[in-house]
């Protein structure tokens, strides 16, 4: 996955960004000293003559004779480092920081994107996805099967809660594994409290970590969203509107909660269309049963999803309340 114009430009300027301030820093520390120890300007002017001379020299465009550079800088340098110490400066005060050794701030090592460049679009997917904080806590290794039930059975399956769940978190882990070959939707549907939004994050942590853009709305933010764009022509909302289409992965969580009009059914339809259409991977939750979904938006939504989508019901009882009654836990 390859981040998309607008996310790899707002990496490369935060790395200009980085280099620009260490040179500040830089040519702070340089006037610093040389205010203090004249003799640190002399020689790093003498430094640099040293080349043209040596170059001069090699050139025979000059009477001097041959001398050895490498020892000569090599001198000049030990004592810029004796005089800094002297006078209570670390030996590498003159020298440019950086935030990356390795690449020097420029996220890139001979033309491959450095480790810090990785980590820093992992970072960016997680602020532009909208769940950055929820994540740290809803995720596969806090995710418990104990609180689905094995006296709760489907009966159009003959599953129970336990088996129900299971089936579910497999099936996310074949979306993930399967995430950049087949592209498809998750249609999670059940009662309250099920665990339907806390599954999507735990996918939204695993594709984010493999550095895909996932974006997050509730039912009711997205749809706010998509009115800003179209009615206020807000250009926040503009911007946000492209990441919905282009990005990898779209979550719409608590489908049905929002006001339901023919701007949300249309606005619906086409996001849903378009995703499939341009083979762009959505997870969809909702509290609606199926026949209430039909019900509340067309039978044109209802087709899409139900031929595109994997429709994975959670049945069991309220986790929320349950950890309540357990104080918490």
């Amino acid at each position: 996955m390859s981040l998309n114009n607008s996310q790899y430009d707002a990496l490369m300027r935060s790395y200009n960004q980085k280099q620009l301030k260490h040179k500040h820093e830089q040519d702070e520390h340089i006037r610093i000293a040389y205010e203090k120890i004249p003799r640190l300007q002399e020689i790093d002017e003498e430094i640099a003559s040293l080349s043209l001379k040596k170059a001069r020299v090699l050139l025979m465009s000059s009477s001097e004779p041959d001398f050895d550079l490498s020892a000569s800088i090599s001198a000049l340098s030990e004592e810029r480092t004796a005089l800094l110490q002297i006078h209570g400066f670390p030996a590498d005060y003159l020298e440019r920081k950086y935030d990356c050794p390795l690449c020097k701030d420029t996220g890139y090592i001979e033309n491959q994107k450095c480790s810090c460049f990785k980590k820093a679009a992992v970072d960016l997917l997680y602020t532009q996805s909208n769940i950055r904080e929820i994540l740290k806590a809803e995720n596969f290794q806090n995710f418990s099967f104990e609180y689905y039930p094995q006296n709760v059975v489907n009966p159009a399956t003959g599953l129970n809660a336990l088996e129900t769940a299971q089936d579910a978190v497999n099936k996310s882990w074949d979306f993930i594994e399967q995430f950049s070959e087949h592209p498809c939707g998750l249609f999670f549907y059940g009662d309250t409290g099920v665990g339907k939004t806390f599954l999507s994050h735990c996918i939204a942590k695993e594709l984010i970590d493999r550095s895909y853009f996932v974006l997050y709305f509730s039912a009711f933010d997205f749809f706010n969203l998509l009115a800003k764009n179209t009615f206020q022509r807000d250009h926040t909302a503009s911007d946000m509107t492209e990441y919905i289409s282009s990005c990898d992965l779209l979550i719409i969580d608590d489908l049905g909660t929002e006001l339901t009009n023919s701007f949300v059914s249309s606005q619906l339809f086409f996001c849903i269309n378009d995703r499939i259409t341009n083979r762009k991977s959505t997870i969809i939750s909702t509290n609606l049963t199926m026949e209430d979904f039909l019900a509340t938006y067309s039978e044109r939504i209802f087709s899409r999803i139900s031929s595109n989508y994997t429709m994975l019901k959670l049945i069991g009882n309220d986790i929320r309340i349950q950890k309540k009654l357990l104080g918490g836990k």
